[in-house]
């Protein structure tokens, strides 16, 4: 039997906030930041406003290789770092999971190239760090000292769940003492909003308001993006023990699979993204009657909405767990979503708050129960679900630490 994993730090920022506290206090007021994109005026994203990233770090010369996903995914790990009290040897220790989504912003990268030129002399020297993917590894490691085992993950929307879920296995088969796992995404740019109104992903709508965003509601049609990152600590219960960290949740497994069926939807019989929450109730030792709560991806989209409702019915056929959908709360928030509804979920594992899936009006299935209101709760045990473009699967069991 290998380590028990629990969570000491996390950090957050994303559309409803920068502080776990703020962002259950705006769910609990019915508050969200949905707006019209002054990009094209038939999508809404939920945006973060005034937004500096050297409020984080100070002044460095390398931020100017961040991009916007980068740049939270730096200040939440930092952050993060910072509430851990880790000690510097115990950081040089750390490993570190980071997961990356593509930068889209190609025209406000290189915005006067011209018949396929590029202007050499405008471009910084090493302006290829700000399409690399583990350019925000490198700042992490740089600025907050952790130099142990680390991954870069680049699996689309279940990209930060996965970096959970393997610094999870670093951890728990005594490969790491500690290791920190998120990430940060944003695709508001000119080129992301572009690239999935091409791919037919994104709910356009003139005569509703912006935060009317439906998910598992027969009146979905797409999702609404965000931006945001999160970054957790993930030790040894053990280590943390020893140590007098405060404990803020424990993992107790974890799943991941590939439909292999098609480059953007999901497979629709759901095969592939039911075997990884079963590969994670079986690593955690733990039968779906056990789970009370469920939060689900959850995307608003037609065929991910279908399948997942569906499967969701299939595994917890028996026991009906209460079913969450944050991004009806924050957006999408593309490969940082898992991190930052993990982190969202242990908020209200702490605070007892289920909150509704947003503008839930006609439920496409009776065979979920899907919280429509919000309402006091105590979760005991949680699945949570990321699933992405390429087929990517990934689900995670976890609960309070006793």
């Amino acid at each position: 039997m290998g380590n028990r994993v629990v969570i000491t730090a996390t950090d957050v920022i994303c559309p409803l906030g920068s502080c776990i506290k703020g962002i259950v206090r705006n769910m609990r007021m019915d508050r969200t930041s949905f707006v019209r994109s002054e990009l094209d005026p038939l999508v809404c994203v939920a945006k973060i406003s005034e937004w500096d990233i050297k409020s984080y770090t100070g002044r460095n010369k390398n931020l100017r290789y961040l991009n916007r996903g980068a740049s939270f995914a730096l200040a939440t790990a930092l952050n993060a770092l910072a509430k851990s009290g880790l000690s510097r040897a115990a950081r040089d220790q750390a490993g570190l999971f980071c997961a990356a989504g593509p930068n889209l912003d190609i025209s406000g990268e290189i915005p006067n190239m011209e018949n396929k030129t590029m202007p050499e002399k405008e471009l910084p020297a090493l302006w290829m760090l700000r399409f690399l993917p583990n350019t925000a590894s490198s700042m992490i490691a740089q600025l907050g000292g952790v130099h142990g085992e680390n991954l870069t993950i680049g699996t689309a929307c279940s990209a930060s769940l996965q970096a959970i879920g393997e610094a999870f296995r670093k951890v728990r088969d005594g490969y790491l003492p500690l290791a920190l796992a998120g990430g940060g995404d944003s695709r508001l740019s000119p080129g992301g909003i572009l690239a999935y109104t091409k791919a037919r992903a994104l709910r356009t709508a003139t005569d509703q308001p912006p935060e009317h965003y439906p998910i598992f509601d027969t009146r979905r049609s797409g999702f609404l993006p965000g931006e945001g990152g999160a970054f957790l600590l993930l030790e040894s219960l053990d280590h943390a023990r020893q140590r007098e960290a405060p404990i803020l949740g424990e993992v107790l497994g974890y799943g991941c699979s590939l439909d292999g069926q098609a480059m953007t939807a999901p497979d629709p019989q759901g095969k592939q993204p039911e075997q990884a929450v079963r590969k994670a109730l079986d690593d955690a030792d733990t039968t779906p009657a056990d789970i009370d709560t469920v939060c689900a991806h959850g995307t608003g989209t037609p065929l991910n909405d279908d399948m997942e409702s569906n499967l969701i019915s299939r595994v917890f056929a028996q026991s009906l767990p209460a079913v969450i959908a944050l991004k009806s709360w924050i957006g999408h928030l593309a490969s940082a979503c898992g991190a930052v509804e993990l982190a969202i979920l242990l908020g209200l594992m702490q605070t007892g708050l289920l909150p509704a899936v947003r503008n839930l009006e006609q439920p496409i299935s009776n065979q979920i129960r899907c919280v429509a209101h919000n309402r006091r709760a105590s979760i005991s045990k949680a699945v949570i679900e990321s699933f992405g473009f390429g087929g990517q699967n990934a689900a995670l069991v976890v609960a309070p630490c006793k």
